[in-house]
């Protein structure tokens, strides 16, 4: 995957003008460091809107918090085992939590309200971009910062719970894994059982290492149908230009 720098080499008069909603997705989230108030502030809306938080992991330079020797998900991970039980929308005890973790990040369990489906970084805005342009309604979208397949973006969507008819429901450790289906290049599902980072969240690495809302929790989540196949479409593209993707490279999150 190049840096970008060179792609578009000598086709400068060639590229149409971006148009402002494309620089608008392209815009870096805002939120690199946000002071302990904005930080409580959206852990708080993110909890009001339905999502259960609990605590996670943080970054401490490259490493992680939880002080595991070679941790696969430093800063990504829940702190406690049962952090499924604990996740809770109680705003009392998120704000113990945030007061009492100052640099600690929250996920977020799915599956109980809300799946997420998770794309890189460049489909997502891609995606995003045609679903706005077609006027789909889109739920909450997160990005998550950092290079390579690290970089993702994250849409929030209403659960699918568990259908009658079970064929039609997914175990979530196949949801998190669907890079292995030719049909579903790079998408990852996350439902009962898995988690996401919420917004907002610092990752190891440099400053632009984060996950921060591009469209907040305040919209109402979609059905996932209703933006799948548009996801889909922008991984498949995706897949087809960076040949050097391994379509079985395992997807975070990793059950600790």
């Amino acid at each position: 995957m190049g840096d970008g720098k060179g792609r578009y080499r000598g086709t400068e008069n060639r590229l149409p003008r971006e148009n402002r909603l494309t620089q608008w997705l392209r815009r870096r989230p805002k939120d690199t460091e946000p002071d302990d108030s904005r930080r409580e502030n959206l852990l708080l809306a993110a909890a009001a809107a339905g999502l259960p938080l609990a605590p996670a992991a943080y970054p401490v330079s490259y490493r992680c918090s939880c002080e595991r020797i070679g941790c696969p998900t430093p800063g990504r991970h829940p702190v406690s085992f049962a952090w499924q039980t604990q996740s809770t929308t109680d705003p009392a005890q998120i704000q113990r939590w945030a007061q009492g973790q100052p640099h600690a990040n929250f996920i977020t369990a799915t599956g109980m309200v809300h799946d997420v489906l998770d794309v890189p970084l460049e489909a997502g805005r891609s995606a995003l971009e045609r679903l706005l342009e077609r006027g789909i309604d889109v739920g909450p979208v997160a990005e998550s910062g950092g290079e390579g397949e690290e970089a993702r973006s994250l849409f929030f969507t209403a659960t699918r719970g568990t259908p009658e008819d079970e064929d039609e429901w997914w175990p979530c450790e196949l949801d998190c894994h669907p890079e292995t289906m030719d049909e579903h290049p790079g998408l990852r599902w996350h439902c009962r059982g898995s988690y996401v980072l919420v917004p907002p969240a610092l990752l190891p690495g440099d400053r632009d290492h984060v996950v921060a809302w591009v469209r907040g929790p305040e919209h109402p989540l979609p059905d996932p149908l209703t933006l799948l196949e548009t996801l889909t479409d922008a991984c498949a593209r995706y897949a087809g230009e960076h040949e050097l993707l391994d379509p079985h490279e395992a997807a975070w999150p990793l059950h600790r």
